[in-house]
């Protein structure tokens, strides 16, 4: 069994990553220009902080599109039509003449974001046959880095050049994208186009936007009011609904079949456990220097850089490691490890050193990646070929509704406890206390990991019959 990847497999995750990266990268360095955009264009903050949610609602709502469109068009075309949807509503974000026209410039180019993770994910694992576990450990660079790179270079950009640049600035990473995407990812022939599942699709992209607009409602107003328990109990009707339908039929947009395997299942629910502990750390801990500290976005987001290393060492070994010794122990022992570091947060106070939080962070990006890495191979592990896409989206989904729902959690307990705050001693003690959420979802995913198959095996992805894609592996 090969522990490292192969130059044509590494060729084309390269081509690919840096499209995804990008995505991810936008979805946190806009935060930092809210105060600029609100300045710009004479408007409040509650207008602008709809420059991010335009951006993620788009993102929600195409998630299930991700997986009938490669199926339908093929990875390269569906891939390239997706990264040129994004390259525009950067553009046209960098144009923007108002704060409506920034709004809606940012849905288009979420629209085109959000399906290139799921692509991204499609294509290289479809390709990576037994070189699996090292092919995710490189797919969850984006997913680790991009959240941590974004404010730090979203700081820079709009203190130094302007706002426009953080948009502006995709258009010559996209289009060399673009092009080592032409040039590596092979054509494909669709024997059978896929069927689109309107009612599937009527029914599961206007039930992810109501959740994961209701849950950041919630977060952005420190609890649920009538209009955010309205969405989400539409969301979660219709969310209902779809479940019924797919479960009959023929050619559902997602499969909900796959969940009838207990790794499937298992893997789904730690990824959703793990966006709620990841955003303890990227969430919290830059504004806690800012709040308690009073550090600058910029030099709050420089002292995230610790998160970067420990994901950069654990994507580094942890593909390897479940390829030699299964997905049980590397996800127990990042689970673990998440689990201490998020008990040892809940004690921040006002008072505690960031060189004390340094090497804390770096072991929560180490943890998260030990997670990350198995919980992926072993989604992807075993499946053919044509149940790929299905297995995307509904990662996606996991992922997009778990993170919206730890923001929501995390964002709650802490204006409830800051709100009572007399002093910074108070403000920090309320820091440390929302912390415990990262702590309960921590220790919620053992229960997932301990439902792993003691002896699986990252096995290649089955080819169907008929099936002309090309293989990478060697």
């Amino acid at each position: 069994m090969s522990y490292t990847v192969s130059p044509k497999l590494l060729a084309l995750i390269g081509a690919t990553l840096l499209g995804v990266f990008l995505v991810q990268m936008d979805s946190t360095m806009v935060n930092i220009a809210l105060e600029s955009f609100r300045r710009d264009f004479h408007t409040d903050l509650s207008t602008v902080q709809w420059v991010s949610t335009a951006y993620l609602l788009a993102m929600a709502a195409v998630i299930p599109v991700a997986g009938w469109a490669i199926n339908r068009f093929g990875g390269r075309t569906a891939w390239l039509t997706s990264l040129a949807l994004f390259t525009l509503g950067s553009l046209l974000c960098g144009l923007a003449w108002s704060a409506g026209s920034l709004i809606a410039m940012r849905a288009i180019q979420g629209m085109g974001g959000g399906m290139l993770m799921p692509l991204f994910q499609t294509i290289v694992a479809r390709r990576a046959g037994r070189q699996l576990g090292p092919a995710m450990a490189l797919v969850g660079v984006p997913l680790l880095l991009g959240p941590v790179l974004g404010p730090v270079l979203g700081g820079v950009l709009t203190d130094g050049p302007g706002w426009r640049w953080i948009f502006l600035v995709n258009l010559p990473l996209c289009a060399v994208a673009a092009w080592a995407a032409v040039r590596v990812m092979p054509a494909e022939h669709i024997d059978r186009p896929a069927r689109l599942d309107l009612l599937g699709l009527a029914l599961l992209s206007p039930a992810l936007v109501d959740i994961v607009w209701g849950l950041s409602r919630a977060g952005a107003d420190g609890g649920f009011g009538a209009a955010t328990v309205l969405a989400l109990a539409a969301g979660i009707g219709l969310l209902a609904w779809f479940v019924v339908h797919a479960l009959r039929a023929a050619e559902p947009i997602v499969d909900l079949r796959l969940f009838r395997s207990r790794n499937f299942a298992a893997a789904a629910a730690l990824m959703f456990l793990g966006m709620v502990a990841l955003l303890g750390t990227l969430l919290l801990i830059p504004l806690y220097y800012q709040e308690v500290h009073g550090f600058t976005p910029l030099h709050a987001g420089l002292l995230m850089a610790p998160n970067g290393v420990g994901s950069a060492l654990s994507l580094t070994f942890a593909g390897r490691l479940t390829n030699r010794y299964g997905v049980r122990p590397v996800a127990l022992t990042g689970s673990l490890l998440l689990l201490g570091v998020a008990l040892a947060l809940t004690q921040l106070s006002a008072g505690t050193s960031q060189w004390v939080l340094a090497p804390l962070i770096a072991l929560g990006g180490l943890g998260f990646g030990a997670v990350l890495v198995p919980a992926q191979s072993s989604i992807f592990g075993g499946l053919p070929r044509e149940s790929l896409p299905h297995a995307t989206t509904a990662v996606r989904v996991f992922q997009q509704v778990g993170g919206s729902f730890g923001i929501a959690a995390l964002a709650v307990s802490l204006q409830r406890g800051a709100a009572g705050a007399r002093d910074l001693a108070e403000l920090g003690d309320a820091f440390g206390h929302a912390f415990w959420w990262s702590a309960g979802a921590s220790a919620l995913m053992l229960v997932p990991v301990l439902l792993f198959r003691r002896a699986q095996q990252n096995a290649p992805a089955r080819t169907a019959p008929g099936h002309s894609e090309m293989s990478l592996d060697q």
